[in-house]
């Protein structure tokens, strides 16, 4: 395995290829990194309320263009921690938020029930 010290932290580099299954990835971000894309292709709303934002921002007689950069660095101004924590609710998936209720639920009653055994008590299948 290569690493690297950088800023007194140690990066480790990710072998490349699929990952295991069951393998959780940990996000690693890359503060070199100065661009960044968003393709909206599939996102027909929002692709619409960004174009409707940029038509009214430029209805003016004077000053430069306001471009979506202008637009997203004054929105990332104005997140707040629970827009942040909205954000994080909105990138799990389906069986994220089953697994998450799983944990939970084994703390709070000091279990280990898997999935099955869980799902089954959830859902009164007994």
């Amino acid at each position: 395995m290569n690493e690297e010290m950088k800023d007194s932290e140690v990066v480790v580099k990710k072998k490349r290829g699929r990952k295991a299954k069951g393998e959780k990835v940990l996000y690693e971000l890359n503060k070199d990194q100065s661009k960044f894309f968003v393709d909206l292709g599939k996102e027909k709303e929002e692709l619409e309320k960004i174009q409707e934002l940029l038509i009214e921002s430029n209805n003016k007689n004077h000053g430069r263009e306001v471009l979506f950069k202008d637009i997203a660095l004054y929105a990332i101004g104005k997140l707040s921690k629970k827009d942040i924590e909205k954000i994080q609710e909105n990138s799990l998936t389906e069986m994220e938020k089953v697994e998450r209720s799983l944990e939970e639920y084994n703390i709070k009653n000091g279990t280990k029930l898997n999935l099955g055994e869980y799902l089954l008590k959830k859902l009164n299948l007994n």
